[in-house]
């Protein structure tokens, strides 16, 4: 903090600083030597100070210094802000250069349910961490959010935002056993006609399953008696054996490979969606903000990993 000081600039917590040392050592001249200034400096500083708050701080003879009442009360008033100044510095320091405090991370409600099992591992490394996960569908400003990070699919249009490419993801098409064993596996996407699905109503269309044929991208209308507007009450439904779901991958991860869920139509991928980690600015990214986001692009890509070997287990 400066202020103008007969046209030069004072630096107020500087000057604070001096006025605590003269105090302490008792002169201007050990002062001066600490700092290596003239006794000529720290005399001018002291005066700048009596000039900005209108007050005579010392009282000077050839012989000793004592503080003014006034002297009193400002250095009463000094000694917690420089407190507060250095315990600033301190924290901030501590977490400039480790992971200390809170990340926000925002992600849609398929990718909480990934993360919300996956992220107590990193705080029990770290426990000076927080993450908190902002979730929903839908995504406004990072800033006015107050997110850190956020995990989103799709192009990303805002050019202000910063973006690590994750790998992409493709909507799959699943079903319990128990409904295989019932009513057989589709073959070709047509097929879905005769099958129970299960919509996740996400809005328009949401009842138009895409994917890519020989003679490229199709939609095909599918129908059932239920439909709900959250992954997991789609993907409980399905594991319950009542019908065929179209899911992302990361909600029925953990299903694939205990055989909970089985892929189907494996050989009709959906049109890939790009997935990116973004977040507001590359300056000044706390170490701490730095960890969980490559804690959250290891995490995804491990998941893809683990999709693609469950397929080859199945015999992709």
């Amino acid at each position: 903090m400066t202020f103008d000081f007969l046209g030069k600039s004072m630096d107020l917590l500087g000057t604070l600083e001096v006025l605590v040392r003269v105090v302490e050592t008792g002169s201007f001249s050990a002062v001066a030597r600490e700092r290596g200034q003239t006794q000529a400096a720290v005399a001018r500083q002291i005066a700048q100070l009596e000039a900005h708050f209108g007050v005579r701080l010392f009282h000077r003879t050839t012989r000793k210094l004592s503080l003014t009442d006034d002297g009193q009360m400002l250095l009463g008033l000094t000694r917690p802000v420089l407190e507060g100044v250095e315990g600033l510095e301190a924290a901030l320091g501590r977490q400039s250069a480790s992971p200390v405090g809170l990340v926000r991370v925002g992600v849609n409600v398929t990718a909480a349910r990934f993360f919300a099992q996956r992220v107590p591992s990193l705080l029990a490394d770290h426990p000076g961490l927080r993450v908190e996960l902002v979730v929903s569908d839908r995504f406004g400003d990072m800033i006015e959010d107050r997110l850190d990070i956020a995990v989103r699919l799709g192009e990303i249009a805002d050019a202000s935002l910063v973006m690590r490419p994750a790998g992409t993801i493709a909507r799959i098409a699943v079903a319990a056993p128990s409904y295989i064993e019932r009513f057989g596996e589709p073959s070709t996407p047509a097929d879905l006609t005769s099958h129970t699905c299960i919509v996740h109503d996400v809005g328009p269309d949401s009842d138009v399953w895409t994917f890519v044929t020989p003679e490229g991208a199709q939609g095909f209308r599918v129908s059932g008696g239920f439909l709900a507007n959250d992954a997991r009450a789609v993907h409980g439904t399905a594991r319950a054996g009542y019908g065929i779901a179209f899911l992302p991958p990361l909600e029925v991860l953990d299903d694939l490979p205990n055989g909970e869920l089985v892929r189907i139509l494996r050989d009709f991928q959906s049109p890939s969606i790009p997935i990116n980690l973004v977040y507001p600015s590359r300056r000044h990214l706390a170490p701490r903000t730095r960890l969980v986001l490559d804690f959250v692009l290891a995490q995804v890509r491990q998941a893809q990993a683990l999709i693609a070997a469950s397929d080859q287990t199945r015999g992709r």
